[in-house]
């Protein structure tokens, strides 16, 4: 099977293959194309590929010639009649291209689609990737705010541990709860789902309850949507430990939905000059009132990060990673002869199938797109 690698666009860092995932692949017959570049601002060099057994092509080369189309984002090319394109395409996000890509034949997997189930693990790009963006959190949190995270007493006074409030416990949050203890500070942590409690508490952090959520045990680690009353007790809880907070994470997501606003204008105004939030919602119009995706702004001297790229700083590592995803998924849609085999009766395969022959497939797009029509 021929798989092709594209070079992404300008703002992305990362690449679906690294030159030690395309040796894997190539021992197991299969041939890599790579577009010139693709690795490179991953450090992986042209020639690197070429050691590892690719061969260098031309982007419409790969698009002609290849089985499957690997790109993070939504490549400016299309695979040929009866090949495969994989990636993370957000598809609640963007139907219109979906749409697009439909009419042109093409048969897509987004990967954020992929159903977030114990056998999908090795797989889960959202997880392997919200893992770095909840640590680089932390470290980026940590650069900007102009104190001590850890505790320090010297001959010249004692500073307090800074205190940071994570807002949700999904993977990227709980990286970030073990990267900020790590670091010395206090931490508290809300979510909506009790059943993390124990997980929080485990990495040294305080759990903030509301009773009464609506149960999110089965959202795959995003959030779900709340009553309104328990959206009044939720923002007071917040209300009260963002008062006191010296760094704000927000995590929280709703597939296909504008991000939950957890903090307010009012909460803003209650937090001291010189704090600090990272907000990895960003993309998808963000946690609190005054994110701007891909800026940092100054909110009475509150620094706010829109950043849901995060793991673009790390390119190296999330690469790997994500190399790592696309291989065990290249093998459950190949057969033991190294052939495509697309198995529509496995609930991964079809779960994140978003287009095929001609057709929009995926239920969730189909009812997006028929609802905004």
């Amino acid at each position: 099977m021929i798989i092709g690698v594209l070079q992404e666009p300008a703002e992305e860092t990362r690449v679906s293959l690294l030159p030690e995932a395309v040796a894997a692949l190539v021992k197991k017959g299969h041939q890599i194309l790579i577009e010139p570049g693709a690795g490179a601002r991953s450090f992986a060099a042209d020639a690197d590929y070429e050691k590892a057994g690719a061969k260098m092509a031309t982007a419409n080369e790969i698009a002609a010639s290849a089985d499957v189309l690997l790109s993070i984002n939504a490549p400016s090319v299309l695979p040929k009649p009866g090949a495969v394109l994989i990636g993370v395409f957000q598809p609640l996000f963007f139907p219109e291209k979906i749409a697009q890509w439909a009419q042109q034949g093409a048969t897509v997997f987004s990967l954020d689609m992929l159903p977030r189930t114990t056998r999908a693990q090795s797989m889960d790009v959202l997880s392997s990737q919200a893992n770095l963006a909840g640590y680089k959190a932390v470290l980026l949190a940590a650069q900007l705010y102009p104190r001590y995270f850890p505790m320090f007493m010297t001959a010249a006074g004692s500073i307090a541990p800074a205190k940071v409030l994570i807002l949700g416990a999904g993977v990227a949050g709980l990286q970030a709860i073990a990267t900020a203890r790590r670091l010395g500070a206090v931490v508290e942590v809300f979510d909506t789902r009790p059943a993390v409690k124990e997980e929080v508490q485990s990495l040294g952090a305080k759990f903030i309850e509301v009773d009464g959520a609506a149960d999110a045990s089965k959202a795959g680690g995003y959030a779900v949507e709340q009553t309104d009353d328990y959206k009044q007790r939720q923002q007071q809880r917040i209300s009260d430990s963002i008062a006191k907070a010296d760094v704000v994470i927000t995590t929280a997501q709703i597939p296909g939905k504008r991000a939950p606003l957890l903090v307010t204008d009012d909460m803003l105004q209650r937090m001291r000059a010189g704090s600090v939030i990272i907000d990895l919602a960003a993309s998808s119009g963000g946690n609190t009132a005054a994110t701007k995706n891909g800026e940092t702004v100054s909110y009475n001297g509150v620094a706010i990060v829109g950043n849901s790229n995060l793991p673009g700083t790390a390119p190296s590592d999330a690469s790997k990673l994500y190399g790592k995803n696309i291989q065990n998924f290249l093998a459950l849609v190949t057969s033991k002869e190294g052939a495509l085999n697309l198995a529509w009766d496995d609930d991964l395969v079809n779960g994140s199938c978003i287009t095929h022959d001609g057709a929009i497939v995926h239920e969730r797009v189909q009812s997006l797109i028929q609802t905004t029509a």
